[in-house]
């Protein structure tokens, strides 16, 4: 019996690595997806023989909302935010995942367990927590430079252009940051007309001075570039510009806006079984460390903290850079996917036709 048990389970593996040689990963691009290629996708090949095809997208839930939409459905995993991956599963769009199917931590803690709050929904995994801060060009100021969401609106005291990405989740609460508005207060302030004008009102300031972007790449090069003194930027993104290309940009933290990425697998997925096993390999205790090794985003697994260690340069303690530490979550807002779920229509409607007027 065993020994019938073991041949087809043998058989079964061989079937799998013969039907399902790739599998199409939609992820951001730039640094991040190099993180993703070095700390998942090149051991996985090695470890199963199948290949990784990376996609870039600007959002990775657009292009999956388009391809469930014509029922075309050419990749297989999709990198998105919680309030994507929330919508597209309440939609039926997206295959359910069941934690128990998931690695456990090296010690034996079960995923469900060991992921931090929020990082398991019904058809996604977590795999980073990251954040939206502000960063600055060092050599745009002399003398006292900026260190709070307020000093991002002070235009006069620090003169230049201001990056901003064009949606509202990402600027709304900025705004109101700089207002006043607790970080803790953020949301039930948004819930309200009033907190709405409120944040317009205070965008409104600045809006002659902004320079919009829409690509994660966008704001780092707009600030390379000089075309803007600060922007709001990933976190990740500005690391990288700063100790890898040694860009003199400096991050503040005050206000900053943290959010997850999520694996999800759409239902009519091409290749579902290599898709479920990339989920579960890229979500492991040790490939999560292994990302931070290349980019400043916080592992979603707890049992990966103790993991993380150096930058890939041998020098740079990544701990300091992760948006999870300490230090760095004074006034940190933290992402409200059930907010934006109900609102987003709403509040992007109100966003462009706000940018639309003179």
């Amino acid at each position: 019996m065993k020994t019938t048990l073991i041949l087809g389970t043998a058989l079964t593996s061989l079937a799998f690595a013969a039907t399902a040689q790739e599998v199409n990963v939609v992820s951001w691009g730039g640094a991040y997806e190099r993180s993703q290629v070095e700390a998942y996708n090149k051991p996985f090949t090695e470890e199963t023989g199948i290949k990784v095809n990376m996609i870039a997208a600007d959002d990775p839930a657009t292009p999956l909302t388009a391809q469930v939409e014509a029922g075309n459905v050419t990749g297989d995993v999709f990198d998105i935010e919680v309030s994507s991956a929330i919508r597209l599963c309440d939609e039926g769009a997206l295959v359910e995942i069941d934690p128990a199917t998931l690695p456990p931590a090296p010690d034996g803690t079960p995923a469900v367990d060991d992921f931090v709050e929020g990082a398991l929904q019904d058809c996604a995994v977590a795999n980073i927590v990251w954040g939206t801060v502000i960063a600055y060009n060092t050599e745009k100021f002399e003398g006292e430079a900026p260190t709070t969401a307020a000093d991002f609106f002070d235009t006069e005291t620090y003169p230049g252009k201001r990056g901003l990405p064009k949606n509202p989740k990402r600027t709304l609460y900025l705004a109101l940051i700089a207002d006043g508005v607790p970080a803790d207060e953020i949301y039930d302030v948004l819930s309200t007309d009033e907190g709405v004008d409120r944040a317009f009102a205070k965008l409104d300031t600045i809006k002659d001075d902004v320079v919009w972007w829409e690509a994660g790449a966008q704001p780092v090069q707009l600030l390379a570039d000089g075309e803007v003194s600060m922007t709001t930027v990933y976190n990740g993104r500005v690391f990288d510009a700063m100790v890898a290309e040694d860009q003199p940009f400096e991050v503040i933290w005050d206000g900053q806006y943290m959010d997850m990425d999520m694996f999800v697998i759409p239902k009519d997925a091409p290749n579902p079984e290599a898709a479920m096993e990339y989920l579960k390999f890229a979500t492991d205790t040790q490939r999560l460390a292994d990302q931070a090794k290349y980019i400043a985003y916080g592992p979603s697994r707890k049992s990966s903290a103790a993991m993380v260690g150096m930058y890939e340069d041998g020098k740079t303690e990544m701990a300091p850079h992760m948006p999870t530490a300490e230090a760095n979550m004074q006034n940190a807002v933290l992402d409200d996917p059930e907010f934006w779920a109900d609102h987003d229509a709403e509040l992007t409607e109100r966003f462009n036709s706000w940018l639309a007027s003179s």
